[in-house]
């Protein structure tokens, strides 16, 4: 079973400073507050020796596995990071919206035209009562 923290917003400002990639996944399980690396490697596939090269910085991340270390973590500091480096505005960005989201968005805006449209009713009948 694969743990994966809830989702949690990260300080743009907090990313940013960070100088490298690496430093940024740091972070990432940084504030994730694992209690022990095992639980990061393990979740990810990634040899214990391996990983302590990693956070070394003698060995690289395997970038097919940073979205799994996000998921894992819960946070997206090395996109943020990535974008940021890339020369991208972090406070642009937004997800997209899902097929879920979307249709949950469209029936909020059709019960709130017809709860419009109810109180609309309600008014003119009432002003005719009075």
């Amino acid at each position: 079973m694969r743990l994966i923290r809830a989702r949690q917003s990260v300080d743009p400002a907090i990313v940013v400073v960070q100088p490298t990639l690496l430093s940024a996944v740091k972070l990432a399980v940084s504030l994730a507050g694992f209690e022990a690396d095992k639980e990061i490697y393990g979740a990810l596939g990634i040899d214990a020796g391996h990983w302590s090269r990693i956070l070394r910085g003698d060995a690289h991340f395997p970038l097919d596995k940073l979205s799994a270390l996000m998921d894992l973590c819960g946070n997206e500091a090395p996109l943020l990071w990535l974008t940021h480096n890339r020369g991208y505005d972090i406070a642009s960005l937004r997800k997209r919206e899902t097929e879920m989201e979307r249709r949950c968005r469209e029936l909020q805006e059709q019960l709130d035209v017809e709860r419009h449209r109810s109180r609309v009713l309600a008014e003119a009948i009432n002003g005719r009562m009075s």
